[in-house]
């Protein structure tokens, strides 16, 4: 084999550089050697580095970067070399830096001997016929291996939720070195210099001074009453004095209206600053609060730190590998620089406050992904805040809670779970010792919660027996006794159903069937109306229960899980300024339905626990109710025996990280991004339709669209609903199509109250 004297990683970039394999992995394992130099398996993360483009040192390689060849593996040599240094997780980090991570059985890795490669996988060839060769190439190139003197999987290649959250930590600190130096070479100038250098640091004690004015200003401009006002102060102190407690996992139980948003951000900064913290994470479940929230913070942060102090990150965001197809381009058909850079720092969260979804970083928890695992190593050394924690699907929550204890006791990051109604996760505390993780046991930020509730009771409750449905028709007819009232149902269809039993003009709706500009239209009407004590009468999913700022006097909910009563009844009376305690109903339509079968089995167990003490025995306001009632659910649902939960962990045991990404799923049903002809935006929808003709789905087109987008289950390959949906093309691809974006066509469709009706079937409405 003749040897050309220097062996390249990449194929000339745009001022005409080739990249040198000996400068690309010497560089990639310096970065996932700095990402990880608090761990003990930080010489590891540095042998991945340098093993994983080992068979790019193969001729066919080289020959492949000159357009001479195709189909080549050039991976699974740096795995192998790895195994033999009896380094496995290094072996996975490289193997699937392309492909994804794959298996911790012995029997899968044994695979990865170039004997075993003959029928490869994925039909592809090695780079070279025998591994000697490169390693020879490797060592005259005047490369090393580091001594690794404890490999992180040690002897044992048991598997774990701990161990294959470990794997995934060093994958990602190969993935991210990986990318960036690949990107410092295709988008840098000619001296190498990076198109796009790192993202701002935390400065957690001024970004906390921000918060604290934040906090004054909205207190001096409150009109809630001394009462809550005095929850508020109370929470905010207990916050800040928590704040000094070491790292570790910890409860924030506070009632709705407390000023939770701000409170627990005080205490991210503060406990950041107390401990060197390096970034601040919020999670929330939905992700109309997403928004709302990233807005906020950006209002503190940006006057003083720059627009990149807040990153927002999911789906919609129109940022990251995983939705963004290609960004803004110039006249020369670049991307801007900002788009860029706003781009490339989403990517890996190179940011000091993520605001993002439960999906987005719960299943990159579990995935096996290089773009989804990419970002895993930032939460190291931060502070993680869970809003709205119930929401946690019951069948994953052994599986999370032992991810998050583990990333907690082994990175140094606090996890933070807050809600008014508190899970009783440490009832699962052996569950998830069984798994090989700490356990949990979270500390309370608020020593007594349960001082927080008494003032803040602002509701009067009147259960109906579920055993006594009223009918649509009863109900309305019960509506319209109510000059200012919110009716909340379970479905989409109740809401209809309902809003066409009313028909009056004083009656709106309130669904995510209307795109965001026509909800918040809506809230501002009935804001206006309720300010002004005109007659309004709102009928709405459990969209309006969470995060929206309403104040009615009479509230109305459809039987549910507690947890979403608890939320509707802080819609009502909600600053607790009328004279007298606001008028929540629970009833029972006749029209049953849910949105999800654990929805269903929640709001089943809320209803035996009203026969069993009747509604004298309901204490929504007593934080130990919830305990008991969240205990019960999870005896009843069988958390580790049920079949869902026990999958999952069954996959955990095998170490396939593919069938554990595919089963770790917060939403089940695959969903489709609609553009809609809301009426009062009609300007603002051509334009976004002549831009994706002119120009194809881009970051900067996604961010646009996103007030007038509905999300819809995807439709049957049979479905009529596809004859209204057109496609917006890939950017800079005409002919090739996308299948998460679409323009939907037929303006009818879009009812003025309703929002997206189309016509024949209601299966493509979420909820």
């Amino acid at each position: 084999m003749t040897s050309p004297a220097v062996y390249f990683a990449h194929s000339a970039n745009k001022v005409g550089r080739w990249h040198q394999l000996h400068t690309h992995l010497s560089t990639v394992s310096q970065i996932a050697g700095k990402f990880s130099t608090s761990m003990n398996w930080n010489n590891e993360a540095k042998l991945a580095g340098l093993l994983h483009d080992l068979g790019k040192f193969g001729d066919l390689f080289q020959a492949r970067l000159r357009g001479k060849e195709s189909g080549l593996d050039h991976w699974s040599a740096g795995a192998w070399v790895a195994l033999e240094q009896k380094c496995a997780a290094a072996a996975l980090a490289i193997q699937g830096h392309h492909i994804g991570l794959q298996s911790l059985a012995h029997a899968d890795l044994k695979r990865l001997n170039p004997k075993w490669l003959a029928e490869h996988p994925q039909a592809l060839r090695l780079t070279a016929p025998d591994i000697q060769s490169l390693k020879n190439r490797f060592a005259d190139d005047g490369l090393t291996m580091p001594q690794v003197k404890q490999p992180l999987l040690g002897n044992s290649l048991d598997a774990t939720v701990p161990t294959m959250l470990d794997v995934r930590m060093l994958f990602s600190t190969l993935v991210d070195a990986d990318y960036l130096d690949t990107d410092s070479h295709f988008e840098g100038d000619a001296s190498g210099k990076r198109y796009c250098p790192s993202g701002p640091g935390l400065d957690a004690t001024n970004a906390l001074e921000l918060v604290l004015s934040a906090i004054e200003q909205t207190q001096a401009k409150t009109t809630a009453s001394f009462d809550v006002q005095g929850v508020r102060r109370a929470l905010f102190k207990a916050c800040l004095h928590s704040a000094e407690r070491d790292t570790g996992l910890f409860t924030l139980t506070a009632p709705t209206g407390s000023g939770k948003t701000l409170a627990m951000l005080a205490f991210a900064l503060a406990h950041a600053a107390k401990h060197g913290l390096e970034r601040v994470a919020l999670v929330i479940p939905y992700l109309t609060i997403t928004e709302q929230t990233a807005r906020i913070y950006r209002d503190i942060f940006a006057p003083a730190f720059g627009a990149e102090f807040v990153l927002e990150h999911h789906s919609m965001a129109g940022v990251g590998k995983e939705n963004s197809l290609q960004d803004n381009e110039g006249e020369a058909g670049q991307p801007s620089y900002a788009e860029r850079r706003r781009r490339l720092l989403s990517e890996n969260w190179d940011a000091p406050l993520i605001v993002t979804t439960s999906v987005q970083l719960l299943e990159s928890l579990f995935s096996n992904r290089p773009s989804a695992c990419r970002k895993l190593h930032r939460l190291q050394r931060a502070v993680i805040l869970f809003d709205e924690a119930q929401t946690l699907p019951v069948h994953l929550a052994v599986p999370t809670l032992a991810a998050l204890s583990h990333l907690s006791s082994s990175y140094g990051s606090s996890v933070v779970f807050a809600t008014a109604t508190q899970p009783a996760f440490a009832h699962l505390d052996q569950a998830v010792v069984a798994t090989n993780a700490p356990g949990w046991k979270p500390r309370e930020i608020v020593s007594d919660p349960s001082a927080l509730f008494a003032p803040m009771k602002r509701v009067e409750f009147d259960w109906d027996s579920p055993d006594t449905p009223v009918t649509w028709d009863e109900l309305a007819e019960q509506l319209t006794r109510l000059p200012q009232v919110l009716c909340i149902v379970n479905l989409k269809r109740h809401a209809k159903s309902l809003w066409e039993k009313l028909d009056d003009p004083a009656t709106l709706h309130l669904s995510t069937n209307l795109c965001a500009a026509h909800r918040q239209d809506v809230l501002t009407t009935v804001r206006e109306r309720l300010t002004t004590n005109q007659p309004v009468r709102l009928v709405a999913t459990q969209c309006v229960e969470a995060g929206v700022d309403l104040d009615f006097p009479a509230v109305m909910r459809a039987w549910g899980p507690l947890d979403a009563i608890i939320q509707a009844a802080g819609r009502c009376n909600r600053e607790g300024r009328r004279s007298r305690l606001g008028q929540l109903r629970v009833f029972m339509p006749d029209d049953t339905g849910y949105p999800t079968d654990s929805y269903q089995q929640a709001t089943q167990i809320a209803q035996m626990i009203f026969r069993r003490h009747g509604a004298s025995g309901m204490k929504l306001d007593d934080p130990a109710f919830i305990t008991a009632y969240y205990r019960e659910l999870y005896d009843l649902a069988g958390v580790t025996t049920a079949p869902a939960s026990r999958e999952i962990l069954k996959a955990v045991e095998c170490g396939s990280f593919p069938d554990v990404a595919n089963l770790y799923r917060l939403i089940k049903q695959d969903a489709i991004n609609v553009l809609v002809p809301y009426a009062p935006q009609q300007t603002l929808f051509n334009s976004l339709r002549g831009q994706a003709d002119d120009t194809g789905l881009t970051a900067v087109w996604m961010r646009a669209a996103r007030s007038l987008t509905v999300s819809l289950y995807r439709p049957k390959d049979s479905d009529p609903i596809w004859d209204a949906l057109l496609p917006v093309p890939v950017a800079g691809w005409k002919q090739r199509e996308q299948n998460d974006w679409f323009i939907y066509t037929v303006p009818e469709h879009y009812h003025p109250q309703l929002g997206l009706v189309p016509s024949g079937t209601l299966n493509t409405w979420i909820g």
